[in-house]
């Protein structure tokens, strides 16, 4: 068995793939140790071409070719296939940090935690060019290493917006033992990945250390928000509410901690609903489609949020249509300082 198996789906990423595989062999790793899967999920542009003479050279990478079936099943698809005791899920338009990952991987089979989150750099194309001019890091740099559960994890580490599975090693058996995937044909697929990740961990590890450079500022899924996007974020709301029932043993803190958040995850829906969908019957859609996957969603987090649920639960359209009108009167016109933060929350 391979220590670590590097899982990079590619779909019309032609101008960062070849910069992502480089990156990955400029880690120091003997190639006996490690493999790369990538999966072509159907990309129309060059992707593939542009990295052939890389594959070529390597004797560690498999390609897996299907049709185009979206993220979640070419992750599927590629952890199927790892013979790695852990995997690194990268996305195709960013990178990894020279000479990172030999410490992480260390450490891993060392302590054969069921997780290793540790740290990322958020960076612009131009800031991505001169980063790698100066061939960062230069020197070594201080380490903090943390054991901890995966409910302190999920309490302490965990956040709304920051759900994201390329900042973490994920020991294979564990997510195989606790049949933990992605769920297929959405969109924001992170959100109930991590959450059924870190509340079914049982030991962790949080190192403050940065390894994975991740590119901001160019097209993405989460660019512009439709009706078909509103709808996968419902399903990925619906299947992280269903995890406080579905998980035995959850202590009150963390079932708080994650009405808290799935709260937090309704509301961005809405708010990104109201501010972006402008076809009223669109909204009401929206609306209806939340209320097919979580009919029953109750968070009883204090008043606010029993209103809303209330609100949501009998009286769906009057709640998206007063919400719409608050939007635009409260916030486009009399809060401009929410403009800011709504605008942070889309990035």
């Amino acid at each position: 068995m391979k220590f670590l198996s590097i899982i990079i789906p590619v779909y019309n990423v032609e101008k960062y793939i070849r910069p992502c595989l480089e990156s990955i062999f400029r880690q120091g790793l003997n190639e006996e140790d490690f493999e790369v899967i990538i999966v072509n999920d159907g990309t129309k542009d060059n992707s593939m071409v542009v990295i052939k003479d890389i594959i070529i050279q390597h004797t560690n990478i498999t390609i897996i070719n299907q049709q185009n079936q979206g993220l979640s099943r070419a992750r599927n698809k590629g952890m199927e296939k790892a013979t790695g005791e852990y995997l690194l899920f990268v996305d195709s338009d960013d990178l990894l940090i020279s000479n990172t990952l030999p410490f992480l991987v260390k450490i891993a089979i060392e302590s054969q935690a069921d997780i290793i989150v540790a740290d990322y750099f958020q960076k612009t194309d131009k800031e991505i060019e001169v980063f790698l001019k100066n061939d960062y890091p230069s020197k070594e740099l201080p380490i903090e290493i943390n054991e901890k559960s995966g409910e302190n994890l999920f309490l302490e580490e965990l956040t709304t917006h920051q759900t994201s599975i390329w900042r973490s090693l994920h020991k294979k058996s564990f997510l195989q033992n606790n049949h933990i995937s992605f769920i297929p044909n959405i969109i924001y697929e992170d959100v109930p990945f991590t959450n059924e990740c870190f509340l079914k961990a049982s030991k962790c590890l949080r190192v403050k250390y940065p390894f994975y450079l991740y590119r901001v500022g160019h097209s993405s899924l989460t660019s512009f928000f439709t009706k078909d996007k509103a709808f996968d974020y419902c399903v990925s709301i619906a299947k992280t509410w269903e995890l406080s029932s579905s998980i035995e043993g959850l202590s009150v803190d963390l079932k708080n901690k994650l009405n808290n958040e799935i709260f937090e995850l309704f509301s961005s829906l809405i708010c990104w609903t109201v501010h972006s969908i402008k076809n009223r019957q669109e909204r009401i859609q929206i609306i209806d489609h939340m209320r097919l996957q979580a009919p029953n969603l109750n968070l009883g987090n204090g008043t606010k949020q029993k209103l809303i649920c209330y609100m949501y639960r009998r009286f769906p359209h009057t709640y998206i249509n007063l919400r719409f009108i608050y939007g635009i009167i409260m916030e486009n016109n009399l809060l401009p300082f929410y403009r800011l933060k709504l605008k942070r929350i889309l990035k």
